[in-house]
């Protein structure tokens, strides 16, 4: 009985862990969009906010090597419904690159997710970027000037904001898959990433931070102008 009230007591104890620090990662993910969006001389444009279908961000990923290169960061990500921004979904980055490269640095990065399919992988939990999913570097300013491409087949838009020294940045080869451990810290078993950035999971309350970050964006934007 002992040894059972004992194990009950630290599977408790990882899991209120695990949800701090999931709580955490949303108020970095904010706090990373009111930094980006506070200079719009380098910032997301207006027109991409305004169009995007889903926005994600990776507080501080990680990426080093010495000719091999990798990375690995968890985020989080919120998509439009039709009550509005979603409640947001937790998922990790991981992944390897190859070619002059040297270094480590922290990354902020933020995706916007600017079409169906982009989206549509977002909700399946588990793709490769670059092989199921197109990225490019996202125009970046007050606003998206018209000679852009930005509006065509690229799924995925990336920002980044450096923290130290790196070269060869690149997404490619990276996978994105759901984060377990803070999905099912902070809303229980069973719950999927569909049903989550599909707007059939309340926010939770430490989710607002966040989900008001990504609603002050645009905000930001205009403010800018």
């Amino acid at each position: 009985m002992l040894f059972v009230v004992v194990m009950s007591l630290t599977c408790l104890g990882m899991a209120d862990s695990r949800r701090e620090k999931s709580n955490d990662r949303l108020d970095n993910a904010a706090k990373v969009l009111h930094e980006i969006m506070a200079a719009p001389d380098n910032g997301i444009p207006e027109e991409i906010l305004e169009h995007a279908k889903c926005i994600a961000v990776v507080p501080h990923m990680i990426k080093g090597g010495f000719v091999f290169g990798g990375e690995n960061g968890r985020g989080v990500a919120t998509c439009r419904t039709a009550e509005g921004w979603s409640a947001p979904a937790f998922f990790a980055i991981t992944g390897g690159s190859w070619g002059l490269q040297i270094g480590v640095e922290g990354v902020d990065l933020v995706m916007i997710i600017q079409n169906d399919k982009g989206m549509r992988h977002l909700l399946d939990s588990k793709f490769e970027i670059g092989a199921d999913a197109s990225a490019a570097a996202g125009p970046v300013g007050r606003h998206a000037s018209a000679d852009t491409d930005w509006k065509l087949d690229t799924e995925i838009l990336t920002y980044s904001r450096a923290k130290g020294a790196f070269a060869g940045l690149t997404l490619n080869g990276s996978a994105i898959r759901r984060d377990d451990d803070s999905m099912e810290a902070v809303y229980g078993r069973h719950v999927t990433t569909r049903s989550v950035l599909t707007g059939k999971v309340e926010p939770t309350e430490a989710a607002h931070s966040f989900i008001n970050a990504v609603r002050g964006a645009k905000a930001q934007a205009v403010a800018g102008n």
